[in-house]
């Protein structure tokens, strides 16, 4: 076939899947169980074809899709998948990312296909997986206190679940009903991208739709070069820094060098010099480092453009084996996923904003701020487990002023509502608002970060993993940093509250308040 194709036939395609990686999203949301799913929509849907090179994402959580492919590619190289199979998986070390995000990976086959056609993956963060801390996701120091891992294996073979492994997963989890049904949203939003999938595959030939995933792919790197071309030639250093790693004091440096080329448009993106991997848990694959570099590459594109495996073909990624960017086995990596990731865009940001400074934002709050809460439910007698990321302020860009608590960068999730926190965790939300003042000052001021504050109604465990306590967000062009996070509890009969490390695990009583200020976004130009 000719390289050119009909724009318009494109674009069908492109949207076509697209919208059939939202349905799939959909679908998921809607069957699960969990808030953190259902409420918070901590999940994301992708399409790949049949060399597992994505072709389409949901519009879902950036740290998610970015490093998904490496997931898929695992499942194809180390399993036989046939039809009505789908493979499960979530080691940081086998192409995941931390252990809550598991994900699924199933094979579509068309009509008379001996091969499969198209792969369809889910992702989505599971409130517990076993490990040292309920929610796991807190300070560990290596993998093994982090969850139970999950290799890349069936979990379904020819349409029926593996109830063998399915028993050992829930075995070794404090929530077993909740993760059950999520697994079973999971399939579930395999299956629908499966029936979407085959349902273009009786229009169109598989030979002509994968010659529309090569088009697609090409129109993502025209996107880029485009992009590059615009830029000025140079190489632009910028670090920034991670508070501590909850082990130590001590701060742990990402730095980069972006190295612009418009003439022969690449992109060359250098972690040389970041801190080498650390004892706490805020070490990230290079899954994880990818999946940031993607982000900000796609928030240089035009609105609309689809993002892609092609998105990253003019990149050249040069991440140091063994360091916080790039981590090796056992490092623990609960919070390098969340954290770390959101780091590693502030600072390729950073650097970029030398190249094209009135397109660049100031930092956003630079912290998930996650928070997992765990303990018996005295209404149930049940275990419960509580995960939520929490919004900041958005970083205040040339023309405006920053959004204030929403989330930003690598996470696209929302904030659990108070009425179904109540309702499914024994909990009390005493404060929701936003925290006046926290955003940078600039001609454009930074985003103000938010305050939840809860009453612990049981016993609990508490464990944190946030950010941005110590070194603030970055303001930009002249502009004032925005107000660092910090986190207080207040002890029944206490009138005083005291401050909790951004990286801890404690046990609480009941009556406890938890109190959790987010950052501020950075302020944008100078008012002097």
């Amino acid at each position: 076939m000719s390289d050119t194709v009909d724009p318009v036939a494109l674009a069908v395609y492109q949207n076509a899947m697209t919208s059939i990686a939202e349905e799939m999203g959909a679908a998921l949301r809607r069957s699960s169980v969990s808030p953190n799913i259902k409420e918070r929509r901590d999940y994301s849907c992708a399409i790949f074809d049949d060399e597992g090179r994505v072709i389409a994402m949901g519009d879902h959580m950036p740290v998610h899709l970015g490093s998904m492919p490496m997931s898929v590619a695992s499942a194809i190289e180390s399993q036989t998948l046939n039809r009505g199979d789908i493979v499960i998986l979530n080691d940081p070390y086998a192409g995941g990312t931390h252990l809550p995000d598991i994900t699924m990976v199933m094979p579509v086959f068309a009509l008379t296909a001996s091969k499969a056609t198209f792969y369809v993956a889910t992702r989505a963060h599971h409130s517990d997986v076993g490990g040292m801390f309920a929610g796991s996701m807190g300070p560990g120091r290596e993998i093994f206190q982090e969850g139970i891992r999950i290799p890349p294996i069936h979990i379904v073979g020819s349409g029926i679940v593996e109830a063998d492994i399915l028993r050992l997963i829930l075995l070794n989890v404090r929530t077993p009903v909740e993760r059950e049904g999520d697994l079973a949203a999971q399939m579930g939003a395999c299956r629908i991208g499966e029936q979407r999938l085959l349902q273009l595959c009786e229009r169109f030939a598989p030979t002509y739709l994968r010659y529309l995933s090569d088009r697609l792919l090409d129109y993502s790197e025209r996107l880029v070069r485009a992009e590059l071309r615009s830029l000025p030639a140079g190489d632009y250093v910028a670090e920034d820094f991670l508070d501590d790693d909850g082990v130590s004091a001590d701060p742990i440096k990402i730095a980069v060098t972006l190295r612009i080329d418009p003439i022969a448009e690449t992109l060359e993106i250098d972690f040389s010099g970041t801190s080498n991997q650390v004892r706490g848990s805020v070490n990230a694959v290079r899954a994880i480092t990818v999946s940031a570099c993607l982000y900000v590459l796609r928030c240089l594109m035009p609105d609309g453009s689809p993002t892609n495996e092609g998105t990253l073909r003019r990149l050249t990624l040069i991440t140091p084996p063994g360091s916080v960017v790039d981590a090796e086995s056992p490092a623990a990596v609960a919070g390098g996923n969340v954290e770390t990731s959101q780091r590693i865009v502030d600072t390729i940001l950073r650097a970029l904003a030398q190249a094209a400074p009135l397109r660049i934002p100031a930092a956003s709050a630079g912290t998930m701020s996650n928070l997992t809460i765990g303990g018996i439910d005295l209404r149930t007698r049940l275990p419960f487990t509580y995960y939520e990321t929490i919004a900041g302020g958005m970083g205040a860009g040339p023309h405006r002023d920053g959004t204030p608590g929403i989330h930003t960068h690598m996470t696209n999730s929302l904030n659990t509502p108070i009425e179904a926190l109540e309702y499914a965790y024994p909990l009390r939300a005493k404060r929701y608002s936003y925290r006046a003042g926290s955003g940078g000052i600039g001609v454009h001021r930074g985003g103000n970060g938010l305050i939840r504050e809860f009453e612990l109604l049981t016993d609990s465990q508490v464990t944190l993993l946030c950010d941005r306590q110590k070194v603030a967000p970055y303001g930009l062009g002249g502009g004032n940093a925005g107000a660092p996070g910090r986190v207080m509890v207040q002890a029944p009969c206490e009138v005083a509250s005291s401050l909790l490390a951004g990286k801890s695990s404690q046990y609480l009583p009941t009556g406890t308040a938890l109190r959790i200020e987010t950052p501020g976004g950075g302020g944008w130009g100078s008012t002097v």
